[in-house]
C-alpha cells in the first residue's frame, strides 16, 4: 500500500513517517525530505556499520580494538540507537544455514528499525566474488576464469542468478567485481581480476554488474583504484604510476563498469596512489568518479580502510580525523564497522572543524540508494519465504558447468588429447585430490570454512581425482600426490615417479591452495616471491616427465605459473581456480566430452622472473643486443588451441577514419578441420607514431562464436575512433591523426591478419563520454566447397 503523507507523522508503534514514505515522490526528494527531519547524531549513524564477530581478522586486515587509538567504537551489541547505515555479511562470516541466516537478518533489522525514530533499515550487504559467500551456495569459478571464456552473455547470466540468491535472503548490496587489471602476476589476488587487458576487463566487469543491478543487487566495483599496481606485487603496498598508465590501463574498466554497466556503488582502494591514499583522495573519488564521470551512487570504504588512514598511512592523527579525510575525498559509507564515521566525526562537526554539508552529501547518497531498494516502502525486509531459498540450486549448477567448460584452456596438445580409454592412468600431484585447488579465496569453502576445520562443505566440490574416475570408469586409477603445494619436502616424489613409469598416461594436477592471508598460495595476502610452481611441485613435474610416460600437465592456479622448464608435457592445460564444477570440466576436456574453447586473459610465463603484462610499449619488448633478459612469454595474452582448424583469411575495412568517426572492419576466418570449432577473434590495433610511447599493441574487440567444421564466417566490427584515443603529453584524452594499424588473429602474438588505415582529421581532444565498447556480429556464415 502506497504511503501518503503531507507532513511528518508519528504512528502509533513510535516511527515517524512523512514525504520519505511516498512512493509517489523520486528517490532524490524522498531522501531530501529524510533529511531535513534528521539530527546531526541521526545522520552519523546512517554513514556507519556494524559487523557481528569476533573473528573479524580471518577475514580481512583488521584493527586491534584494544589499542588503536583508531579502532571501531561501536560494539555489536544490537544497541542501534539513531541509525545504522548497513549491516556487515550475516551470513558470510560462519557457516549458518539459510534458515538460520535469514532469522539472524530478520532480528538485526529488527533492532535497526527499533533504534532509529524514522524506523530506517539498514542496507545487508555481502561478498559475492564468486557467488554468495554463504554455506551451501554454488562456488562458481574465479573471475580469472569468466575472463578466460571472453563470454560476456554467460558471466551476466551468472551474475543475474548471484544477484537472485542475495535479494531471495534479503541481501541489498554485493561487494563486486573486482575491475583491477593485473600488472604484476605475483600479487596474491590476480585470481580476483579479470586479467591484463582494461577492455577484456571492463566489458566483463559490466556484464556482471548488468547481471547483479538487474535483480536489484547493488554491485560494487573495487578497488578504486590502482590497488593491483602495487609495488614488488605485495598486497597494501605503494603504488607508483605515471597519469598516462592510471588514465588508460587502470580506470577505463571502472568507468566502463559505470557507464555500460549501470553500477551503483564502488569501494576504495586500500593504496596509496604517488602518496596520496585512494580512501582520502579528492581527485579520485570526487574529481574523477563524480565530476568527470558523473556517477551519483555511494563509495563505500573498504573493510578498515579509513582507520587505516591513520594506522598504516599515517596522514591522520586519530580515527575522527581519519573520518573527516575519507568523508572530504568523498567516501559515503564505512565498512565493516565503525571507527572514523562515529562520535568523533559528530564532535569534529560540532567544533566547526568539519563542514557540515559534506554529512548532509554523503548521507543523502546512502538514503537515496536505501528508497531505491525499497527500504522505506513498508515491505518485509527479508522475502516471506526466503529460509527455503536453495542457493546452490539447478539453475546455479548448469551456470558453473558451462562456465567452468568454457575457462579451461588448452595450452598445448602433441596429439595425446583426447585420451583414448588407456587401461591405466597415473594421477599424480598435490592438486589431484585438493578442492581448495578448484575455488577461489572468496568461494566460502576457502574464505570461511577453512577456519572451522572438519566441517562439511555444504557443496559438493568433486576433485580431479573424483572426476578422472567418474570420467574413465573402465581405467585402472593410480593416485600419488607426489609433495605439497605448501611445503619443499620431495620424499613422495619416488613414489609417484614410480607410479607415473607403471602407466599409460599420466594426469599430473599441480598449481595453488586459495586462501587468505598466507593461508593459501592464492588468493588475498598470499603474494608469491617469483613464479615458479609453489612447494615442491617444480621438482616433481620435472622427475615425472623424465619418465617418457605421456604427461599431461594440468595447472589449477589462481594466477599463472612459468612453465618454460616443461617443455616435455606432451599436453599442457590450464585452469584458473574452476568452480566446484571445474574438474568434471578438465576431465572432460580429457576424454574429448568437453571441446576446449578458453583462451588466456594474461600470459604463461616462460621463466620465473618475468611478471610483466603484454600491454608493453616497445621498450617492454625483447630487445637483443640490449638486455639478455627476454621477457618473451611461453603462451601469449588470448592464446588458447580449441577443435577444429580455423585459419585467418581476410580483414578489410575503409581506407580512412575520421577522428570522429567509425569504421566497420570485417574479419573472415575458415574452419578447414573436421570439427566444429569455437573462436575468440582477436581484433588490435597499433599506433606507429604517437605523441607519447604507445604499446606495441592492445585489444579492441573481441568476439566468442562457433565455426561449424567446412564453413567460414565474417565477423563486423564497428570501431569508433574513440578506441584509437589516450592521454596525450599535456594530460588529456585525444585522437591524433596518422596511420594506424588494425591487426586481427587468435592471440597477441599471432596476428597474421593486417590492415593500415588513415586517420584523418585535426587533433582531436575528448570530453566528456566516450564509445567504449565495440559492438560486432557476425555477417557470413558459408559453407566451404569440398
Amino acid at each position: 500500500m502506497t504511503l501518503q503523507h503531507d507532513g511528518v507523522t508519528p504512528t502509533t508503534s513510535g516511527i515517524v513517517r512523512g514525504v520519505w514514505n511516498d512512493r509517489r515522490a523520486s528517490p532524490v526528494e524522498r531522501a531530501r525530505a529524510l533529511l531535513d527531519e534528521m539530527t546531526l547524531e541521526e545522520k552519523v549513524g546512517q554513514l556507519g556499520s556494524v559487523w557481528f564477530t569476533e573473528t573479524a581478522g580471518d577475514f580481512a586486515p583488521s584493527v586491534d580494538g584494544s589499542d588503536d587509538p583508531a579502532a571501531p567504537t561501536s560494539a555489536p551489541t544490537g544497541d542501534f540507537t539513531g541509525g545504522l547505515g548497513q549491516l556487515t555479511r550475516i551470513f558470510g562470516t560462519e557457516p549458518v544455514t539459510v534458515a538460520e541466516g535469514v532469522d539472524r537478518l530478520r532480528e538485526r533489522q529488527r533492532q535497526v528499525v527499533a533504534g532509529n525514530r524514522f524506523g530506517i533499515p539498514a542496507i545487508a550487504h555481502e561478498e559475492c566474488l564468486t557467488g554468495f559467500a554463504a554455506y551451501g551456495a554454488t562456488a562458481f569459478p574465479t573471475p580469472l576464469a569468466w575472463a578466460a571464456s571472453f563470454d560476456e552473455e554467460l558471466v551476466e547470466r551468472m551474475a543475474e542468478a548471484i544477484g537472485d540468491d542475495l535479494r531471495s535472503v534479503g541481501v541489498h548490496q554485493g561487494l563486486a567485481p573486482v575491475l583491477d587489471v593485473v600488472r604484476d602476476y605475483r600479487w596474491g589476488r590476480v585470481e580476483e581480476t579479470l586479467g591484463e587487458d582494461p577492455y577484456l576487463v571492463g566489458q566483463l566487469g559490466a556484464a556482471y554488474v548488468r547481471g547483479l543491478e538487474r535483480s536489484g543487487v547493488v554491485a560494487t566495483l573495487k578497488h578504486f583504484a590502482g590497488y593491483a599496481a602495487s609495488r614488488g606485487a605485495k598486497n597494501h603496498a605503494p603504488v607508483s604510476m605515471g597519469l598516462r598508465e592510471l588514465a588508460d590501463v587502470v580506470l577505463p574498466p571502472f568507468e566502463t563498469a559505470i557507464r555500460l554497466g549501470g553500477a551503483r556503488s564502488v569501494m576504495n582502494a586500500y593504496t596509496d596512489l604517488d602518496g596520496v591514499p585512494a580512501g582520502a583522495s579528492v581527485e579520485l573519488l570526487t574529481g574523477i568518479l563524480r565530476d568527470d564521470w558523473g556517477f551519483d551512487g555511494t563509495v563505500v570504504a573498504d573493510y578498515w580502510a579509513i582507520p587505516f588512514l591513520a594506522t598504516m598511512h599515517h596522514v591522520a592523527s586519530d580515527a575522527a580525523e581519519a573520518g573527516a579525510l575519507a568523508l572530504t575525498a568523498g567516501i559515503d559509507v564505512e565498512l565493516p564497522e565503525t571507527a572514523g564515521y562515529g562520535a568523533g566525526l559528530v564532535g569534529l562537526v560540532q567544533e566547526r572543524a568539519l563542514d557540515e554539508r559534506l554529512v548532509d552529501r554523503a548521507v543523502l547518497r546512502h538514503l537515496r540508494q536505501k528508497i531505491e531498494l525499497g527500504l522505506l516502502d513498508g515491505g518485509p525486509l527479508v522475502p516471506e519465504h526466503a529460509a527455503s531459498t536453495d542457493l546452490d540450486g539447478p539453475r546455479n549448477r548448469a551456470i558453473a558447468t558451462r562456465l567452468a567448460e568454457e575457462s579451461v584452456v588448452l595450452l598445448r596438445n602433441r596429439a595425446v588429447l583426447p585420451l583414448q580409454t588407456p587401461a591405466r592412468i597415473a594421477v599424480i600431484g598435490p592438486a589431484a585430490d585438493q578442492f581448495r585447488s578448484l575455488v577461489g579465496c572468496y568461494a566460502f569453502p576457502n574464505h570461511v570454512l577453512s577456519k572451522h576445520p572438519g566441517h562439511d562443505l555444504g557443496i559438493t566440490i568433486p576433485t580431479i581425482l573424483d572426476a578422472v574416475r567418474t570420467e574413465f570408469p573402465a581405467a585402472d586409477i593410480v593416485v600419488e600426490p607426489g609433495c605439497s603445494i605448501t611445503e619443499t619436502g620431495q620424499e613422495d616424489v619416488p613414489a609417484a615417479v614410480e607410479a607415473a613409469r607403471s602407466a599409460d598416461v599420466v594426469v599430473l594436477a599441480v598449481g595453488d591452495i586459495a586462501g587468505l592471508f598466507g593461508d593459501g598460495t592464492s588468493g588475498e595476502g598470499c603474494d608469491a616471491e617469483d613464479l615458479r610452481l609453489p612447494g615442491g611441485q617444480h621438482d616433481l613435474v620435472l622427475a615425472v616427465l623424465a619418465t617418457g610416460t605421456p604427461v599431461v600437465l594440468t595447472v589449477l592456479s589462481g594466477r599463472p605459473y612459468a612453465l618454460g622448464d616443461y617443455d616435455r608435457a606432451d599436453a599442457l592445460v590450464q585452469a584458473f581456480f574452476p568452480g566446484q564444477e571445474g574438474a568434471a570440466a578438465v576431465a572432460g576436456l580429457l576424454s574429448g566430452r568437453v571441446q576446449p574453447s578458453g583462451r588466456l586473459p594474461v600470459q604463461i610465463p616462460r621463466s620465473p622472473a618475468m611478471p610483466g603484462t603484454y600491454l608493453q610499449p616497445p621498450l617492454g619488448l625483447a630487445s637483443r643486443g640490449i638486455s639478455v633478459l627476454d621477457p618473451t612469454p611461453l603462451f601469449p595474452f588470448g592464446h588458447g588451441l580449441t577443435a577444429g582448424d580455423v585459419r585467418y583469411r581476410s580483414l578489410t575495412s575503409a581506407a580512412e577514419l575520421a577522428v570522429d568517426g567509425e569504421v566497420l572492419v570485417d574479419v573472415t576466418v575458415e574452419n578447414v578441420g573436421v570439427e566444429d570449432a569455437v573462436e575468440v577473434i582477436q581484433l588490435y590495433g597499433t599506433d606507429p607514431v604517437a605523441s607519447v610511447v604507445r604499446p606495441s599493441v592492445e585489444l579492441l574487440a573481441f568476439a566468442r562464436l562457433t565455426v561449424a567444421a567446412g564453413t567460414s564466417a565474417t565477423v563486423r566490427f564497428s570501431v569508433s575512433a574513440d578506441r584509437l584515443s589516450f592521454t596525450g603529453v599535456d594530460g588529456r584524452r585525444v585522437i591524433e591523426p596518422g596511420t594506424y594499424v588494425l591487426s586481427a588473429g587468435p592471440s597477441a602474438l599471432e596476428r597474421p591478419l593486417t590492415h593500415t588505415i588513415e586517420v584523418t582529421g585535426s587533433r582531436r581532444e575528448l570530453v566528456g563520454p566516450r564509445e567504449l565498447r565495440v559492438d560486432w556480429r557476425r555477417v557470413d556464415a558459408v559453407a566451404r566447397k569440398a
